[in-house]
């Protein structure tokens, strides 16, 4: 019963909106998006650089395999060919270590970078670092970051079982006004 009651306040803990720390401030839209350079759950390292010219989907999350945050990664994993076709790449950010991601990239089949920020620069730079329960965690936003390397859209209230398509949707909007200019 121990083991079962500590189960429910960790899913409890990433379910809750947490108390901001000292972060970088917010990063808006038209703002150059901040750089960063973090390993993957392969042991690659990815930068922002690496992706000029593509639109970026970088969506910070809690904790690796919770409730939410399994939800909207297997959401990401699923549109994943309609995101291709845009010329857009989904990034992963989370606070937990290269081990923790590569268990659940693999338990989930997921196709994407999942960034260890362990460190927690990145989502500093971001502004989303936060408190939950007295543990440091990212909240749970995207940065929709154009070819130009500008923030075009900043997703500060995300619903985990729909955010993927919302992403899409504002992504083929924003694509149709730059085509038709």
């Amino acid at each position: 019963m121990k083991n079962c009651s500590h189960l429910v306040l960790v899913t409890l803990v990433f379910c809750f909106v947490g108390i901001p720390v000292a972060s970088a401030g917010p990063v808006n839209v038209g703002d150059a998006a901040p750089g960063f350079e973090l390993m993957d759950q392969n042991g690659e390292t990815h930068s922002l650089e690496d992706y000029r010219d593509k639109w970026v989907a970088l969506y910070f999350y809690p904790k690796d395999d919770t409730p939410g945050c399994t939800t909207e990664a297997c959401e990401f994993r699923d549109n994943i060919f309609a995101f291709k076709d845009l010329n857009c790449q989904i990034i992963g950010v989370s606070l937990d270590d290269f081990n923790s991601h590569k268990e659940f990239a693999e338990k989930y089949s997921l196709p994407f970078p999942l960034l260890a920020d362990d460190k927690g620069v990145t989502a500093d730079a971001y502004g989303v670092k936060t408190k939950m329960f007295g543990l440091t965690v990212a909240k749970r936003q995207t940065f929709l970051i154009g070819p130009d390397g500008k923030v075009a859209m900043h997703y500060e209230k995300v619903k985990p079982d729909s955010h993927s398509q919302q992403v899409l949707s504002d992504l083929q909007t924003l694509q149709e006004k730059l085509t038709s200019n």
